[in-house]
């Protein structure tokens, strides 16, 4: 397998997997990178499955599990030098939220419910793989996964807060967790609420004075000492209790065809919003350090995660974003730091899964509270309100479907205002109406250059966007309003075809009838700097010849110029 990873890999073609490249070049000085990398992205990785597990209302060895088979694997295929892969909280509730209903309430059936769904997951990225889909995570916009995280981070904490404070979770959706926890904060362990405040605060302290070190380790060892020292447990602080020790049985899970068909649901939700957190930080860390990025090949490294994963008793992973700011915090050169790390996972599985029994509840919930604080960017929020209120409402409408419909039902409404919010754009496309920088033969949109110069008698527009069925109309119309609104008469319309790369047959029309309405009125229409598909669609369409042999020799400039040289010949 090629990797388009910066040193000298091809992009991977579906079909022709082969060793990456970074590992036939792997040079030694690199190895001690990843193995630091590796061993402090398994202290920070331990801990933070064993609690976001609980978000998918599965036991601690689960989230341990999912992590280890899927990093056992996910080295060798991703696209990514930095990604870690690992259970996430957003995978975690879409799970929680959606297989109680399915299981019935027996937890053997609902651990294969959630490893068929990461089954599935890896199915529908490998096929997404084989179809270079790699475009799709780009339709879920920015703007909406601002609001899905925040939402995200909401349902998190109204999870939590109750185990920091020392009571039961009372179950329900956010707002009537939210209510339950207000009514029982009278019920409070004042113990379990000290414990929990001070992992919280060492967290909060690790974060801004040692950033990606594993101080959750450090944290999680603290707790557990300090279960067995002062006997936590007699003063009212639940513990996590027993954590198998050893590996599962691997195999497929028991379900049958019936199951599969109502778990497609969640297993697309939990593909989509997996795509798009592993791409994204794919193309952070690519960014960051100069490097070429694939989203197919992310697709590659997702699906046979995922595979791994359900086939080892876990449930559905992606890219996590806290586990692989650590990852290169700790120095990786390379995806091995991601199988050092899953072999420290299963040491910890294999001897000292037993020492996790006495780790208290409210140190797990202060660490998945932390990780919550990355999830809601209020920097962003605040942004989109100064200069973008129609995206700051996009934002806030993906938040308020989370909150309000459930995260699964969040997913969709975030992909569907994503889709619908790129149509809207599609389909109604800048028309720049051009006029000439004074002092120059340039021309350029008069509404944001006021002080350009018109030329007498002529309106020259440009749509910047191709001219497909889907927009023509908004096109046409916005020529027509601006002719009538022109306080001189006009006597010549040319359209620049510069900012369109493609004209499909109904835009050819659209051009047709402009040349057919504004001839009716006496006035000429000129098309100029056509593309070479553009100008065969055109041929094709018998409307060359009449739009002034478009793209063959002649520039706007050069048309402008001629006609203000000539304000008082005829029409074209």
């Amino acid at each position: 397998m090629s990797q388009s990873d910066g040193v000298g890999g091809n992009a991977l073609r579906p079909g022709a997997v082969r060793v990456p490249d970074w590992l036939r070049q792997y040079q030694a000085p690199w190895l001690r990178g990843d193995l630091v990398a590796g061993a402090t992205l398994a202290a920070y990785v331990v801990p933070s499955a064993i609690g976001t597990a609980s978000l998918a209302n599965l036991p601690p060895e689960a989230g341990l599990y999912a992590c280890l088979y899927s990093g056992l694997v996910f080295w060798l295929f991703c696209g990514s030098r930095h990604t870690a892969i690992t259970v996430t909280s957003g995978l975690s509730l879409l799970v929680g939220a959606t297989l109680g209903t399915l299981a019935g309430g027996d937890p053997a059936r609902y651990a294969a419910l959630a490893a068929a769904t990461a089954l599935i997951v890896g199915v529908l990225s490998l096929v997404a793989w084989l179809l270079r889909a790699g475009v799709v995570v780009d339709f879920i916009s920015d703007t909406v996964m601002v609001g899905f995280k925040a939402g995200i981070a909401l349902v998190l904490a109204s999870t939590q807060l109750p185990k920091l404070f020392g009571f039961a979770d009372p179950g329900g959706d956010f707002w009537a967790r939210t209510a339950a926890f207000i009514g029982n904060l009278d019920q409070t362990r004042p113990v379990a609420l000290a414990v929990g405040v001070a992992a919280l605060a060492l967290l909060l302290a690790g974060k801004r004075y040692l950033p990606n070190r594993p101080v959750s380790l450090l944290v999680v060892i603290g707790g557990i000492v300090a279960a067995h020292v002062l006997g936590l447990e007699a003063h009212g602080v639940d513990l996590l209790g027993e954590v198998p020790q050893g590996l599962p049985a691997i195999g497929l899970p028991a379900v049958g065809w019936n199951d599969v068909d109502q778990l497609l649901a969640l297993a697309l939700a939990c593909f989509l919003l997996g795509a798009v957190e592993t791409a994204a930080i794919g193309r952070l860390f690519a960014a960051k350090h100069g490097l070429r990025f694939d989203a197919d090949r992310e697709f590659l490294g997702l699906g046979a995660a995922n595979l791994a994963a359900g086939l080892g008793a876990g449930y559905p992973v992606s890219g996590g974003m806290s586990q692989s700011l650590v990852n290169e915090g700790g120095g990786a050169r390379t995806p091995l730091s991601g199988l050092v790390a899953a072999l420290l996972v299963l040491m910890v599985v294999l001897w000292f899964a037993p020492l996790l029994r006495a780790l208290p509840q409210p140190v797990l919930a202060a660490i998945v509270l932390m990780a919550v604080t990355s999830l809601i960017r209020v920097s962003a929020f605040k942004r989109l309100w100064r200069a973008h209120r129609t995206e700051f409402l996009i934002a806030t409408v993906a938040l308020l479907g989370v909150l309000g419909s459930g995260v699964l039902r969040g997913v969709l409404i975030g992909s569907i205002l994503s889709l619908g919010l790129l149509l809207r754009r599609a389909a109604r496309p800048h028309v720049a109406f051009l006029a000439r920088i004074p002092g120059t033969r340039r021309y350029s949109d008069l509404a944001h250059s006021p002080d350009n110069e018109p030329v007498p008698g002529v309106l020259a527009f440009r749509a910047e966007s191709s001219l497909l069925y889907f927009n023509v109309d908004a096109v046409r119309e916005a020529v027509m309003q601006h002719l009538a609104a022109a306080v001189e008469p006009v006597r010549l319309v040319v359209c620049d075809l510069s900012s369109s790369p493609h004209v499909d047959l109904a835009g050819a029309e659209m051009l047709a009838q402009l040349h057919r309405d504004l001839a009716a009125r006496g006035i000429g229409f000129r098309a100029v700097e056509a593309r070479a598909g553009v100008r065969d669609m055109l041929v094709r369409e018998g409307l060359d010849e009449r739009l002034g042999h478009v793209g063959r020799g002649e520039t706007l400039a050069q048309v402008l110029a001629g006609a203000a040289a000539a304000p008082g010949a005829p029409a074209a």
